[in-house]
């Protein structure tokens, strides 16, 4: 049961050992905590997730590098996917999911178009231990029993691409526009299409990574610049499968799937912290409701 967990930390060893005898500098990370209890107060469904990203590559300069696997992010993240309620959940409802994945991306540009392609092997089950972890936090901070992780979706693994194509439009002097379409084949299975518009004095001239829960971009390779940005982005996705709602467990999925997104980064001389809510609309069809998630990130320079 623990086999496949095991071997997936050893690849993250692997892979990281690789990238520094490649004689790579670190040249940023990326992180951010999503939960519904920084978003609407709620603890379900898309409920939280958290991800990490170490990005290695040339110098930051401001722009991508125009070479494809010269810029590589390692990237690690973990999500809970709930039934409304967690103690004593509807048979409607869909079930529990704990997921955690690991994989490699690289991000490059090529006139003036931004191009980033990966993969992940996405765990999911109780080999996880997201499951019991969640169990153990509720039980420190005396909330209830999240009993709907005794019948999580069982262990499995999905080798999964991710790409993504977006080309950003300076439209005023702290102004960008950035259109994307992003494709994945995998654990989910989808077309997505939006759109993404910074307005303040950050975020630029930064290497750019998308949140796979929200859609928000996470900066990482970033100038020294200090200040306030704003972010609006959404965009909607066409699903063609989940390992998340199986038909055999008598779930429909929604085939559109919407996020509406809002945000504001700052960055000071030594600190920056970054605050976002995301609007994620149905994703079953059974699904009574909507949902708002937070996001957060705060970091330090050294």
């Amino acid at each position: 049961m623990r086999a496949p967990l095991g071997i997936s930390i050893a690849v993250f060893c692997l892979l990281t050992s690789s990238a520094l005898a490649a004689d790579r500098d670190t040249i940023g990370w990326g992180r951010i905590f999503t939960n519904d209890y920084i978003g609407d107060g709620s603890d379900r469904w898309r409920t939280g997730s958290y991800a990490i990203s170490r990005v290695q590559g040339p110098e930051w300069t401001g722009q991508r590098s125009t070479r494809f696997g010269e810029t590589t992010e390692l990237r690690l993240r973990s999500e809970i996917i709930a039934p409304e309620d967690l103690s004593d959940p509807d048979e409607t409802d869909r079930r529990y999911v704990g997921v955690l994945s690991i994989g490699v991306h690289s991000h490059w540009r090529r006139d003036g178009t931004e191009l980033s392609i990966g993969g992940d092997l996405v765990f999911t089950g109780p080999q996880t231990g997201v499951g019991s972890l969640q169990e153990t936090l509720h039980e420190w901070v005396g909330l209830p029993e999240p009993n709907a992780q005794e019948d999580q979706i069982g262990n499995a693994v999905y080798p999964t691409l991710l790409g993504e194509v977006a080309q950003p439009y300076w439209v005023g002097p702290m102004v960008t526009l950035r259109p994307f379409v992003e494709a994945q084949a995998g654990a989910e299975t989808l077309v997505r299409l939006g759109g993404d518009m910074i307005v303040g004095n950050l975020g630029h001239e930064d290497l750019l990574i998308r949140d796979v829960s929200t859609g928000h971009l996470i900066r990482t390779a970033r100038t020294r610049n200090e200040g306030l940005a704003f972010v609006l982005g959404g965009d909607v996705a066409h699903m063609t499968d989940s390992a998340y709602l199986r038909e055999e467990d008598g779930f429909r999925m929604v085939e559109n799937r919407h996020r509406l997104r809002a945000g504001v980064h700052w960055q000071g001389q030594d600190a920056g912290f970054f605050y976002g809510l995301t609007w994620l609309g149905e994703e079953f069809e059974a699904q009574p409701d909507t949902q708002v998630a937070g996001s957060l990130r705060v970091y330090f320079n050294f």
